[in-house]
């Protein structure tokens, strides 16, 4: 990765981390379907930004001590939850943990193809789409 790809993920973390707080300010009604997200581009999203922290399998990126640990995107906990939960946890961040928002970062439909890709590794691990 660059650089400037390197300066852009650490500036996207960053508001996302000063964000935390407005977790419920002028998000919409989610009422459209991640199985309109291409999970071929989401890899692409995935590879370049979530990886960091959840691992290429999803199930956490050995060797990073965060507190509390990243979700195991393949867990039947994540594939359970409704597609506008997940989506609305991507967009907003999880408060209180290293998950910040990346609506400033992403677009919706990046998060949706994101969250598209995210499903397929439910089906690879075994775990519920």
């Amino acid at each position: 990765m660059s650089i400037s790809g390197r300066m852009l993920a650490f500036f996207a973390v960053l508001a996302g981390m000063v964000g935390l707080g407005l977790s419920n300010l002028g998000v919409k009604e989610l009422a459209v379907s991640a199985k309109g997200g291409d999970p071929v581009s989401g890899r692409e999203i995935y590879v370049n930004t979530c990886i960091r922290c959840h691992g290429i399998d999803g199930k956490g990126a050995l060797g990073i001590k965060l507190v509390p640990p990243p979700a195991d995107l393949t867990s039947l906990g994540v594939q359970s939850r409704l597609d506008g939960t997940l989506f609305r946890r991507i967009h907003e961040g999880k408060p209180n943990t290293a998950m910040g928002a990346w609506k400033h970062a992403l677009s919706d439909e990046e998060i949706w193809d994101v969250l598209a890709y995210v499903r397929t590794l439910g089906v690879e691990s075994g775990g519920q789409p």
